[in-house]
């Protein structure tokens, strides 16, 4: 059975490149169980934040802990077995089918056997079975962003990482795979932190959104809180731009 939920507590930590700060001095807790977002115009430091979760970037100060454990302790490769994680470029090997893919993780693991898992995880992400026999050159980009997920999922982690995810798919597919991404969160009982630029995306698919600006967290509240206008100054100015292409749509149908 996969672990319980797994929380997040990011104790005053900052992560400076030869003098210039990436991120500054950020404490929070993320809940087990929650869906957050992490959003903020390029460069606010909300992707270095995320990935000093995995070790793919190491605090300057500070320390991140999960589930009430520092992520320094022990070695990096075995922490991010227990953590899911998926990107804009997912990276899938172009010499491997879907399947080998999918499986990277569990054969680290020592699993040899490993159909009946990859079938069952193409199947939580809404692809055919047999599509573990092609190669992700056949595939589009949403059916590889969902063989990302299925791979990220493999070694079954409680907590799920997302690095502007959805960023380079058209509306219909990034809408659709948000929406799968959101019942997976459910059905699996996931800790998931998103980082996205788009204000929309986060209102609609995350329980909290954190705000970053110059590598800050300048903005905490829930999508019904920041769209009332209670999450600050930068928050309101990223909430304005969906609001206002939803309002010259509604004059379009007038």
């Amino acid at each position: 059975m996969p672990e319980q939920s797994r929380s997040v507590t990011f104790k005053n930590v900052s992560k400076r490149y030869s003098g210039a700060i990436a991120v500054e001095d950020v404490s929070l807790e993320i809940a087990g169980g929650s869906f957050v977002a992490l959003v903020g115009a390029s460069g606010s430091g909300k992707s270095t934040l995320l990935k000093m979760v995995n070790r793919l970037i190491e605090p300057s100060e500070g320390e991140v802990w999960i589930g009430g454990e520092p992520v320094r302790d022990g070695p990096a490769h075995l922490l991010r077995r227990r953590i899911g994680y998926v990107f804009q470029n997912v990276g899938l090997f172009p010499h491997m089918t879907v399947g080998e893919n999918v499986a990277i993780g569990l054969r680290l693991a020592g699993e040899r056997d490993t159909s009946a898992r990859v079938a069952e995880l193409l199947r939580l992400v809404e692809l055919p079975e047999e599509m573990a026999k092609r190669m992700p050159d056949a595939l589009s980009g949403g059916q590889r962003q969902r063989v990302g997920v299925a791979r990220a999922l493999a070694t079954g982690p409680k907590l799920m990482l997302m690095d502007e995810a959805f960023g380079a798919l058209d509306p219909v597919t990034r809408d659709g795979l948000g929406k799968a991404i959101r019942a997976l969160h459910e059905r699996m009982g996931l800790t998931t932190i998103l980082v996205t630029h788009d204000m929309a995306e986060a209102l609609l698919l995350a329980d909290r959104v954190l705000v970053m600006e110059a590598g800050r967290i300048v903005g905490d509240a829930t999508p019904r809180a920041l769209l009332a206008g209670e999450g600050g100054t930068a928050a309101d100015a990223l909430v304005a731009v969906p609001r206002e292409q939803a309002h010259r749509l509604a004059e379009l149908e007038k």
